[in-house]
């Protein structure tokens, strides 16, 4: 909104003489930056109200597990709010509404997948967190239930999309499959290579549905430890803001020979204010965490980087980045997989993958440290890819 009414003042304040002073909002990088700074501030400035009210409400951890042998870890975790996914999403709905272009129909489908996830988990963390206050009623969302709502709104979101990036004759690059080591360009102009593969309405609604849904449950499953999923969501978004900047500019587009998606470099001002909003987040959420963002944070912040990820056509550039999210969520279908074809055995000693290392001697905070260099690696590998064509 901020942005709306300089873009509407932008002759007066010229007249006037205050457009070199207010014309940084004209750039994009500023504005995505400005975001970041803005979430990360208005986190650290509501979260210990949030925190006290989460705590007079009762939204806390119940200390409970499924793994006997973490019990102790989790009964010392009992009674820290959880929730706190409303600071994060909060902040970056605000930035986002206050410094964005909300014309551009990337950014409105970014906003309306970050609330619907976010209503999404707040409903099954409530449910979950207040079952014996209320003493009686639904113990949380089901998990098919979940599932519905997520790949709902991937087909939904993935629906528009494809519309959104559609140019006058119906085809756009914004449908190109971007593969490694693939150049989406045969001549220094914008013409496509004869190799490059455009993707139908039906696949490309598919594939959102499942980046969108995968990365959501990823997220959520990661959140485990203090501080280790809003750590390394607070690194990714910060590679797919880089990658939003590259797809949204055309002459960064064809020189690094990666699909152009007009308009998508307004998704860096929404990938900045998540890197923001996960940085405060992080303050309180440090080992030992004052509090939790339960589903409400990770399948919020989960799906819009599987957003993200399909609408500047970068997939497996966002996939490389996520590469710890990917391995927490793989440890666990593969686990469950294992546990029932073989009568009980198991893989691990315990999942997701970070209780793994817990139980082999790796303290909270190791894991925790070495899952975001590893995460800072995948994204300087990631981001290294796009030039390797």
């Amino acid at each position: 909104m901020l942005y709306w009414l300089f873009d509407l003042s932008r002759s007066w304040l010229d007249q006037v003489g205050l457009y070199g002073v207010l014309g940084l909002l004209d750039q994009i990088e500023f504005r995505a930056l400005g975001a970041a700074g803005l979430s990360f501030a208005l986190v650290l400035a509501f979260g210990p109200k949030s925190i006290r009210m989460l705590r007079a409400l009762k939204v806390g951890d119940t200390g409970e597990t499924d793994a006997a042998a973490l019990g102790h870890v989790a009964k010392g975790k009992a009674n820290t709010p959880t929730m706190g996914g409303v600071l994060i999403v909060g902040a970056m709905l605000l930035s986002t509404l206050l410094l964005a272009d909300l014309s551009v129909r990337w950014v409105q489908l970014g906003l309306v997948l970050v609330a619907w996830l976010a209503v999404v988990g707040g409903a099954d963390d409530y449910l979950k967190l207040t079952a014996s206050r209320r003493g009686s009623g639904r113990q949380g969302l089901y998990s098919w239930e979940k599932l519905v709502f997520q790949l709902g709104i991937g087909i939904i979101i993935g629906f528009f999309a494809y519309r959104a990036g559609a140019d006058e004759t119906g085809q756009s690059l914004a449908h190109v499959l971007n593969l490694p080591f693939q150049k989406t360009y045969s001549t220094p102009g914008l013409e496509l290579s004869g190799s490059v593969v455009v993707l139908s309405m039906p696949v490309f609604v598919v594939l959102s549905a499942l980046m969108v849904t995968g990365m959501s449950n990823a997220v959520n499953i990661t959140d485990g430890m203090d501080g280790l999923a809003s750590g390394i969501g607070s690194i990714i978004a910060l590679g797919v803001l880089v990658l939003a900047l590259i797809a949204g500019e055309q002459a960064w587009a064809q020189r690094l020979l990666v699909p152009y998606v007009p308009g998508t470099g307004e998704l860096s001002v929404l990938a900045g204010a998540m890197a923001g909003a996960c940085l405060g987040f992080l303050w309180f959420n440090c080992s030992p965490a004052q509090v939790f963002m339960g589903d409400t944070g990770s399948l919020a912040l989960g799906g819009l980087l599987g957003y993200l990820a399909v609408a500047t056509r970068h997939e497996y550039v966002v996939l490389i980045m996520s590469g710890v999210y990917l391995a927490e969520i793989g440890s666990v279908v593969l686990q469950v997989g294992y546990f029932k074809s073989t009568g009980g055995k198991r893989i691990f000693r315990c999942a997701p993958y970070h209780h793994h290392l817990h139980l082999g001697g790796w303290t909270e905070q190791q894991v925790v440290a070495r899952a975001w260099i590893s995460t800072i690696v995948l994204v300087v590998v990631g981001l290294a890819l796009i030039k390797v064509r």
